[in-house]
């Protein structure tokens, strides 16, 4: 079998004769059912938390600063239950991508005992990854943060602090189109409360004195700019690889395509779930991602 460039310099053991199973442990106990996923990871977790702190920021400054000093009543109830309601999906989405295990492969598993399994038919190529002894699906790349070889894994974000892979791809893009929506949204209302100050008195636009409100609206001004822009650029990304079935990391590596080609919609259906429905923007809705073979190996 011909290997491409790309798929030759991956970073697996390609023959049956160098999978050395005796090297790997077996795999250890599996944890109780629903046992939480979440990564060890000092800079990670220091990044989540900068994400909550930055989307509170935001919520004070848009309750206590602009909507709550308003005396357009109307104004304060609409702006706040739309504002309220983006960032509540937005950190929610946030927990679900962080903690859902992204589609990490089963860690060392490559044992005797699991290749005699396959059943293997002469010819027939596995991977095995040598960092974490594992028997790899097909497009499973391993990620060097989680440890673990994970699932059309497309890269590993630190503000989620997880990988983004099979299982919790949807999550993360709400994520960013949550956060790209209420850094708009902020964006709007700072504009409109800085037309409001500059007409009427300073001092009963906002509960703060002139220069604390100014300087609390140009620093959400200046995150919800630069959170747009990133987040939005995210989900465009995001959209693109999830309609052309093809991870970042196989972007990255051009990496030769070996697997069906499907249409946008079916693409789209396989990361959000079966059929289209509502549950596509929540992030408490569960994709059915089919009963695909997670063990699919390339002749």
């Amino acid at each position: 079998m011909m290997l491409s460039p790309a798929h030759r310099f991956r970073d697996i053991e390609r023959k049956p004769e160098y999978l050395r199973p005796e090297k790997c442990v077996p795999p250890p106990r599996p944890g109780p059912a629903g046992a939480m996923w979440f990564i060890r990871d000092g800079c990670g977790i220091a990044c989540a938390a900068v994400t909550w702190f930055l989307v509170l920021y935001a919520e004070f400054v848009v309750l206590f600063v602009m909507l709550v000093p308003s005396g357009d009543y109307a104004y304060s109830v609409v702006n706040g239950i739309v504002f309220n309601l983006l960032a509540f999906l937005a950190l929610a989405s946030h927990c679900r991508a962080m903690l859902t295990d992204p589609g990490a492969v089963p860690k060392g598993n490559a044992t005797k005992e699991f290749i005699e399994s396959l059943q293997l038919k002469p010819g027939q190529v596995v991977y095995k990854c040598p960092k974490c002894c594992s028997i790899k699906p097909d497009r499973a790349h391993h990620c060097s943060v989680c440890k673990r070889c994970i699932r059309k894994m497309d890269h590993h974000c630190p503000w989620v602090n997880n990988c983004v892979g099979e299982n919790n791809q949807k999550y993360f893009v709400l994520f960013t189109m949550y956060i790209a929506l209420i850094s708009l949204h902020a964006l709007v209302m700072v504009g409109f409360h800085f037309l409001h100050c500059f007409e009427e008195d300073w001092t009963k636009c906002s509960s703060f004195s002139p220069p604390a409100t100014v300087i609390l609206l140009i620093l959400l001004c200046f995150e919800a700019l630069l959170f747009l822009i990133f987040t939005s650029v995210m989900f465009g990304t995001q959209v693109h690889s999830i309609c052309t079935d093809e991870t970042g990391i196989e972007q990255l590596k051009k990496e030769e395509r070996r697997w069906a080609k499907k249409t946008k919609w079916m693409n789209m259906k396989a990361v959000f779930g079966h059929p289209f429905s509502l549950g596509w923007a929540s992030p408490f809705a569960t994709p059915d991602h089919g009963k695909a073979d997670p063990y699919q190996y390339v002749v």
